[in-house]
């Protein structure tokens, strides 16, 4: 009955909404195949020798991940690893000819400095790390020559294979290694290729490389490849210093693939790359960050395997310099304050110049208010769900549900200044011109587009970022779609359809790259949201829905935007706006019968066996500690593991009431990650189980203290055994007390720092392995005491971890490691 009240203009509306809805679903899979690569065909194993095979490239990944496996520091994989890739580039080195000379070399690393990370000020010690490097050079190149450098990491996380965080990196770097050689090619420069063994510690193996290695002075450019997921196109996300490096890969990559805007959203994602060491922090070598995105999901997780790998990889790009961009990306905000006066030059009325310049200002106030809008009602919608819902993140196994639920509402709130300002408020007089009131109110409505998307262009552009070429496109575009819109008036009329798709389609370029950016965006972000953090509550619940909404929101903005000028006139009906915010309303009633995990899209949790000790031999207390990384809390895993909760708390009621949280200083192993953690439980567990494994535990013990001069500091000489740990990846130190030095990071302090509600501290961390025992001094500057309190994980765990571990269901991807903790007064 709904149908028949209808009118030819509102059935005109739906016309115009479901024909943009079949393009932009056309478009959407076009985009889709475009990320996914599935017109590329990858070569086979056998494979002529002068190409480069991603098939043999696999076989590497399949003998690190599968055949190796867990490659973390503290672990046999780690060294089995080192010696294949060192294998490797040995037999390719057999193979060369008389045109090159190889050098291959296994190097240590030690070092101690401070940095800053994920936020926090901290210290890094580390020894014994592993690097493997090949150079390529002529035979009659020197030592000294410029060379270029191509770095990736063979390390894993706890607990991750590493198929394609990073050995991917690795085996793509190896295929490579072959193809320069087995090629015949002679490099006019010497092609570093180092594969560093530390990076997960916090890019340890590229410091050590830069700080130490002879041949780090002649490194003139170079390549970092890292992985964020399992694969997808090989996106730059860091360039510089300078702008060579993009041209030059712009000029080279056979599919290259980059875009400004993520150089600007990089530093909001948490974590880091060697690219830090090697442009910034112990270097100015220009360079590219070229990451694989897609596939996070798996991302540090023990889904990181070979059958995860997202192969076919490629992608396209537009490149242009940033002189280029400071007069491409003004032109479009030059024109929108130049367009009044040329517009009406004819008149020779300059008031009514400024009248319609007015008017364009609030058709661009009009268009900014619809953006709004268009982000303020999915969060409202996300968050009215989340009050009746018990659980959030509906979407996460299911991205499809996030498009249907939030971009429906999205378009609504674009479109409801329209309905609301049916009629626009003209400042000109309409009789003084040849046109109607209709059409100058489109044209209003139009520049004032117009103008918010040049506007936002120049702003990017004077804050310092890239990402304007987004909006630049849009504002490019629309300018032939305007004058194709006016010209078609005079042939078919205002009211015409065909008026209207004389609009529409040479904006499809534009709403071509629209959909593609920002579909893959969003893609990339909903992926993230597995480990964007637990947050307190209450708002913490509702962090993810509202991240992605409101980015959902925006995206539907830039994509939709710019076609409202003339589209709006026929989508702005009341019945247009009811439908689409009846269909969010059953996309949410639907979303709510999703699982918002599954084996593809897992839930991260983390298992920590605490052991707190006193000296070498005696144990204070033992614990499983739990904690999540996402806003789905600790409640709601233990619901869906009964087996868990009746192992490690029985039959009795489980809440964040009756169970004891965890202090935030039991997680200091892993800081500072941990930093990601809210509500994190803890459950008492029998000592006997660290008791027969463990002989003597990780301690601190002192031989001396002195003064170094009367009533100068106090030195404290101190002597740090690992116990009988067995596969120590990391051990923390967290010294509070009136430090006013010590021996690390060639006796600088970083900035302090507080863990939890302690007082304000300074935390170093160690790594590498050794059968000595670490050796140090702390000074203070008063007899006030030291407290140093230390975390080791151990990532062997035992057979009660094990078993635990064991009983999470298959969607739920469990870290588990064994912490040791203690405390030192001195």
């Amino acid at each position: 009955m709904a149908l028949l009240r209808l009118t030819s203009a509102d059935i005109k509306g739906f016309k115009v909404l479901f024909t943009l809805l079949i393009l932009c679903g056309l478009i959407s899979y076009l985009v889709y195949n475009v990320v996914h690569m599935k017109f590329v065909t990858p070569l086979g194993v056998d494979a002529p020798l002068d190409r480069f095979s991603e098939a043999r490239a696999i076989e590497h990944v399949r003998v690190l991940a599968e055949d190796i496996g867990n490659r973390q520091e503290g672990t046999p994989g780690l060294r089995q690893a080192a010696v294949y890739i060192k294998t490797q580039l040995e037999l390719i080195k057999e193979r060369a000819g008389t045109n090159v000379r190889i050098e291959i070399e296994e190097t240590v690393v030690n070092g101690s400095f401070n940095m800053i990370f994920l936020g926090h000020s901290i210290s890094l010690t580390y020894r014994n790390h592993t690097n493997i490097l090949m150079r390529i050079s002529s035979v009659d190149s020197q030592d000294t020559d410029p060379s270029v450098l191509l770095n990736g990491h063979f390390d894993t996380p706890p607990g991750s294979p590493g198929a394609g965080d990073c050995g991917s990196c690795v085996a793509s770097l190896l295929e490579l290694a072959r193809l320069t050689v087995d090629s015949g090619w002679t490099p006019p420069r010497p092609i570093i290729f180092l594969f560093n063994g530390a990076e997960e510690l916090f890019m340890l193996g590229s410091h050590g490389f830069m700080t130490s290695h002879r041949w780090r002075d002649t490194v003139g450019a170079f390549i970092d490849v890292e992985a964020s997921g399992t694969g997808g196109f090989d996106l730059v996300c860091q360039s510089g210093p300078g702008s060579w490096p993009s041209y030059i890969y712009a000029q080279s990559a056979v599919y290259p693939m980059a875009n400004s805007a993520a150089q600007d959203l990089f530093g909001a994602v948490p974590g880091d790359t060697d690219y830090r060491m090697f442009a910034r922090d112990y270097g100015d070598i220009p360079g590219l960050d070229v990451i694989f995105l897609l596939g996070g999901y798996y991302y540090h997780t023990s889904s990181d395997t070979v059958e995860r790998l997202l192969y076919e990889s490629t992608a396209i790009l537009v490149v242009y310099s940033r002189r280029q961009a400071m007069v491409l990306h003004t032109i479009p905000f030059a024109i929108f304050l130049l367009v009044p006066l040329l517009l009406r030059l004819p008149t020779g009325n300059l008031v009514c110049s400024f009248s319609a310049y007015f008017d364009f200002i609030k058709g661009l106030l009009h268009h900014a208010s619809g953006v709004i809008l268009a982000i303020i009602f999915p969060i409202t919608f996300a968050v009215l769900r989340l009050l009746f819902s018990g659980h959030s993140m509906n979407w996460f196994a299911n991205p499809c549900l996030a498009f249907a639920m939030f971009l429906p509402c999205s378009l609504a709130g674009l479109l409801v200044p329209r309905v609301l300002w049916k009629q626009f408020p003209l400042s000109q007089d309409v009789s003084a011109l040849a046109l109607s009131r209709e059409e100058l109110v489109d044209e209003a409505r139009f520049w004032g587009a117009f103008g918010f998307y040049s506007f936002l262009t120049s702003a990017y552009l004077l804050s310092g970022l890239g990402g304007g070429f987004v909006t630049f496109i849009a504002s490019l575009f629309m300018l032939p779609a305007w004058i194709t819109f006016r010209l078609s008036v005079k042939f078919f009329g205002h009211r015409s359809l065909r008026s209207t798709a004389c609009y529409v389609v040479p904006l499809v370029p534009c709403l071509i790259y629209s959909i593609y950016f920002g579909g893959f965006f969003a893609m990339f972000l909903i992926e993230k949201m597995g480990m964007s953090g637990a947050h307190p509550p209450p708002y913490g619940f509702f962090i993810a829905d509202v991240i992605v909404a409101a980015v959902l929101g925006l995206v539907t903005g830039w994509c939709v935007g710019p076609l409202l000028p003339v589209v709006g006139k026929w989508l702005a009906k009341s019945s247009i706006i009811q439908f689409l915010l009846h269909g969010t309303v059953l996309a949410l009633a639907v979303s709510s019968q999703f699982f918002p995990y599954s084996k593809d899209a897992p839930k991260r949790v983390v298992l920590q066996h605490s052991v707190r000790t006193i000296g070498a031999n005696q144990i204070l207390d033992v614990s499983f500690d739990f904690a999540v990384v996402d806003s789905n809390s600790l409640m709601f895993v233990f619901k869906h593991a009964p087996e868990v909760v009746k192992k490690v708390h029985g039959s009795r009621e489980l809440s964040f009431v009756t169970a004891n949280q965890s202090d935030p200083e039991t997680w200091m192993g892993i800081f500072p990650i941990s930093a990601m953690f809210s509500r994190t439980l803890k459950f008492p567990t029998r000592a006997e189980d660290i008791l027969e494994q463990y002989r003597y535990f990780p301690h601190l013990s002192t031989d001396k203290s002195q003064f170094t001069s009367s009533g100068g500091p106090r030195r404290v000489n101190l002597e740090f055994s690992l116990g009988s740990s067995k596969e120590v990846w990391v051990a923390v130190l967290n010294i509070t007390g009136p430090l006013s030095n010590w021996s690390f990071a060639n006796n600088k302090l970083p900035a302090p720092l507080k863990v939890g509600n302690g007082p304000p501290s300074y935390i170093c961390r160690l790594s590498g392995a050794s059968h000595e025992n670490w050796k140090f001094w702390l000074e203070a500057n008063s007899s006030e005491a030291l407290r140093v309190d230390i975390a080791v994980v151990d990532q062997h765990l035992t057979e009660p971890a094990k078993k635990l571990k064991g009983l999470f269901p298959s969607w739920m991807d469990v870290t588990t490691f064994t912490s040791f903790m203690s405390s030192h007064v001195f």
